[in-house]
């Protein structure tokens, strides 16, 4: 596959396993607190990396540490606790629409600190997509008074982590590679991962069938949705644009709806129509030409 071809390759691959977090996330917090499977998600990926690939640590240059380790939490370690606290309180299928918030909050993250420029459209593309999260947030607590949307502030909180860690890696860290970056970040959040998983009472609980059944879910969510997913990311970024790589929420709230639809969750006409607004919105970004 030449470059153009390699870059949609990641990105659908991308998404259909991201897309597919959304209920893993929900499923494993069946037996699971928020604070374990955020841990254990962690956990997991670290020490799966840790086997295939700590050689590669012999690589990094002292300078790029800084930003590894700061790619490290705002683009895993927070991200990954704000997002299951969001799942375990609003639909899965609602966290995977917000999450397409990505895109923009790169595109202001860019202009803002990394000197990236930006026109009209794009500006237009950024209020579209807002109004729509606004708009959806607010439906969304309208129509699930049982759900606490306060939660869905979560989600962007955690889009503009992985906004920063795209234009962060894209400036500073294009020279190392998409494994090296994964495997760095992780082993470097084991050891804040392990003690979140201590305090959190993890190693007192008693091990029952939800238990079990959600260790798999984790599983999973750490091998497959996030140690594996994060090397294809890197590379994508690598090959691409931030913008770009950031559009991969293009497509995972089609996959993450399709699951939480079939997992019994519902969506009115007018959540998909702001959800669509958000899309919209990126798309304007994503499509504007200097």
């Amino acid at each position: 596959m030449n470059e153009k071809q390699l870059r949609w390759f990641y990105l659908i691959t991308l998404s259909l396993i991201w897309g597919s977090s959304f209920i893993l996330m929900k499923k494993a917090l069946i037996g699971l607190s928020p604070l374990q499977v955020g841990a254990l998600r962690i956990s997991i990926a670290a020490i799966f990396l840790s086997l295939i690939g700590i050689k590669k640590l012999k690589e990094i240059e002292s300078k790029e540490w800084k930003y590894l380790i700061l790619s490290a939490f705002c683009g895993t370690f927070f991200p990954v606790f704000l997002f299951i606290y969001a799942v375990y309180h609003i639909d899965s299928s609602i966290a995977s629409i917000l999450n397409s918030l990505t895109p923009l909050n790169t595109l202001i993250i860019g202009v803002l600190f990394f000197g990236v420029a930006f026109i009209k459209k794009q500006f237009l593309g950024i209020l579209v997509g807002l109004t729509g999260a606004v708009l959806l947030i607010l439906k969304g607590s309208e129509i699930n008074p049982d759900q606490n949307y306060f939660y869905a502030l979560f989600i962007i909180l955690a889009s503009v982590g992985y906004g920063l860690n795209v234009n962060l890696v894209k400036k500073h860290l294009s020279n190392v590679n998409a494994t090296t970056i994964t495997i760095s970040n992780f082993v470097f959040l084991l050891i804040p991962s392990l003690i979140v998983l201590f305090y959190s009472g993890f190693f007192e609980i008693t091990f029952n069938k939800d238990v079990n059944i959600s260790l798999v879910y984790v599983s999973l969510l750490s091998i497959v949705c996030t140690a594996l997913a994060n090397i294809l990311f890197y590379k994508m970024v690598h090959i691409s644009s931030p913008i770009f790589a950031s559009s991969v929420t293009y497509l995972i709230p089609l996959v993450a709806i399709f699951w939480g639809i079939m997992d019994g969750e519902h969506l009115t006409i007018l959540q998909l129509l702001f959800g669509t607004l958000i899309i919209f919105g990126v798309y304007l970004i994503n499509s504007a030409k200097k």
